[in-house]
């Protein structure tokens, strides 16, 4: 069923985007973050569209990385949430796929692993340095590193130690440097390569860079922070999302639109009614107000979202310019996803998944 809201995938914006994060860092290898089906942008298609350029593709899950596999996608991949159980080891021994690990729990499970084969793992040993949500504590960098290397299910030449940024879009907060610090003193003299830097730390964080950077947002062409533009930091839309105008009316003062007449009409006016809504991935709490692009120029959203519809202002365009078949840009290339993030109180990793994952299914 192919409903009237569209997704386009901007092939050149990918490449753009991410050849800006490897100009930033040049020293360092790229791990692409497609997790997600790539923030909504299709996983193997993006994977295909990067494949030149990225050193290594990173996704969530063993079952994302099974998508791209299937898909032929032959380049290295890594698992960033690493293993659940021995079924994600041995497709990940099948698939010759980097594992992640971060919990006794998985160290246990690769203690108990039985192959029939030689094969031995490469592994990535994450580091909690302050987000405090998976990794081991600093303390343990040393022991686990030197336990790993000599595992007889690891390869000890492929070791990354690797740890995650909490506050690095805040770019006047202290809490990434004080992450930096306790990364690098955990790692102390150890000799492997290193992986710190998010999209976050790649644009505003050049500490940050070491062996391995790993750009996610700012591929989508969408800004970390919330007072940088993706203008300022040099990165392209890669997604257009649109749908046609169904609808012209006028309204007269006093007239509300929508559900709860949420919004009333300051005065006479037209108003255009667009075919995309909550169910297309459109934010639902997208406030009045909210950006919209049309015919050349930029209008606002009137009353709540619905399932499959949105109103917007046609009042500030010539007389029947506006007309039935338009095509309204609701983010794209002249519509950033951050300023519709912004007004529905939400970010833009969000809703450019909920846009291309309801496109997917």
């Amino acid at each position: 069923m192919r409903r009237s809201a569209r997704i386009t995938v901007h092939p050149e914006a990918l490449q753009h985007n991410l050849n800006r994060a490897k100009q930033l860092a040049p020293n360092a290898k790229t791990l692409a973050v497609i997790k997600a089906n790539a923030y909504g942008h299709g996983s193997a298609d993006t994977a295909g569209i990067l494949y030149q350029i990225a050193d290594e593709f990173a996704v969530s899950c063993v079952p994302e990385a099974v998508v791209l596999r299937n898909a032929g996608i032959d380049k290295p991949i890594t698992i960033l949430q690493g293993f659940q159980n021995d079924g994600d080891l041995h497709i990940a021994e099948q698939l010759k796929l980097r594992l992640t690990v971060h919990d006794d729990n998985q160290l246990g499970l690769l203690d108990n692993y039985s192959s029939a084969s030689t094969h031995r793992f490469d592994l990535n040993i994450k580091i909690d340095s302050g987000m405090h949500r998976l990794g081991f504590q600093p303390n343990r960098c040393k022991s686990l590193y030197q336990k790993l290397s000599k595992h007889a299910q690891v390869n000890p030449d492929t070791l990354i130690l690797m740890t995650h940024f909490s506050s690095a879009d805040e770019l006047d907060n202290d809490a990434t440097s004080k992450q930096i610090e306790v990364f690098n003193q955990a790692c102390g003299n150890i000799k492997a390569e290193k992986s710190i830097a998010n999209s976050a730390g790649v644009l505003g964080w050049e500490s940050s860079h070491t062996d391995w950077i790993r750009p996610g947002i700012m591929l989508y062409g969408s800004s970390p922070f919330a007072d940088k533009s993706r203008e300022d930091l040099d990165l392209k839309a890669a997604m257009s999302f649109e749908a046609p105008v169904i609808s012209v009316h006028s309204l007269k003062k006093g007239d509300s639109i929508g559900y709860a007449a949420s919004w009333t009409c300051p005065k006479d006016m037209q108003v255009a009614v667009i075919a995309c809504g909550y169910a297309d991935g459109y934010p639902r709490h997208a406030a009045n107000g909210t950006p919209v692009w049309l015919n050349g120029q930029e209008t606002q959203l009137l009353g709540r979202v619905s399932m499959d519809m949105i109103v917007v202002d046609a009042n500030n365009y010539p007389e029947n310019s506006v007309r039935v078949g338009d095509i309204a840009e609701l983010w794209g290339k002249h519509l950033s996803p951050d300023k519709v993030a912004t007004a529905a109180e939400t970010i833009a990793y969000e809703i450019l998944c909920n846009a291309g994952n309801l496109r997917a299914s």
